[in-house]
């Protein structure tokens, strides 16, 4: 993480056209694959889940939605700020915004059927549904730039970089990927501890 910081604050030189706030851009799209990739996780657990009905890929699951949340508010922060000194705009509804807002707030309704829901089987499925269900979204945010021309969105269809920025990028890109499998892993096991400590609870009730 740290030499990813160097190579972005003093390898990678400032982009001529939007200046020095584009540099965000090597934590906002590093962002959203984390989030993608997140999502895509839940994705593949939630179907092993509901097949195998093995609870681990449900924590999984669960735990990958946590992460990939935190990364896609991290991608809906880091874009307005890139883009009111560039595009003149905050926010504005356009396909790959709009279709990122709609992402987010799935896998937010997501942890609200768990953290309220009961903790039982029969939510455990509605999640894993609901998980399949959102990865739809994914490919949509994705190819939406593609889909709409170029005049009906203000998000760029391309960034051009030069050898430095490449650099850069992939190193961010190295790094954010190898973050979220170490905050996975950490995740699961806090999980697998909580479900410990409640079973020692219900003994002890009993």
């Amino acid at each position: 993480m740290f030499v990813s910081f160097l190579l972005i604050a003093w390898y990678a030189p400032i982009e001529s056209t939007m200046g020095l706030v584009q540099k965000i851009f090597y934590y906002h799209v590093p962002s959203a694959w984390v989030a993608f990739l997140a999502f895509g996780v839940v994705f593949v657990c939630s179907i092993l889940y509901l097949t195998s009905k093995d609870p681990k890929w449900d924590t999984f699951a669960s735990s990958s939605v946590e992460i990939g949340v935190i990364f896609a508010l991290i991608v809906l922060i880091t874009g307005p700020i890139w883009a009111r000194p560039v595009w003149g705009v905050w926010w504005t509804w356009e396909p790959r915004l709009t279709t990122t807002l709609i992402l987010f707030l799935i896998y937010v309704a997501y942890l609200l059927l768990r953290y309220f829901g009961e903790k039982n089987e029969q939510t455990a499925k509605f999640a894993a549904v609901l998980g399949i269900i959102g990865f739809i979204d994914v490919p949509l945010v994705y190819l939406s730039i593609n889909w709409w021309s170029a005049e009906a969105q203000v998000h760029p269809q391309r960034i051009g970089m030069g050898p430095e920025m490449k650099v850069a990028f992939f190193v961010s890109l190295f790094t954010f990927t190898l973050l979220y499998i170490y905050l996975l892993i950490r995740r699961v096991q806090v999980a697998d501890a909580e479900k410990a400590v409640d079973e020692l609870r219900e003994i002890r009730d009993e």
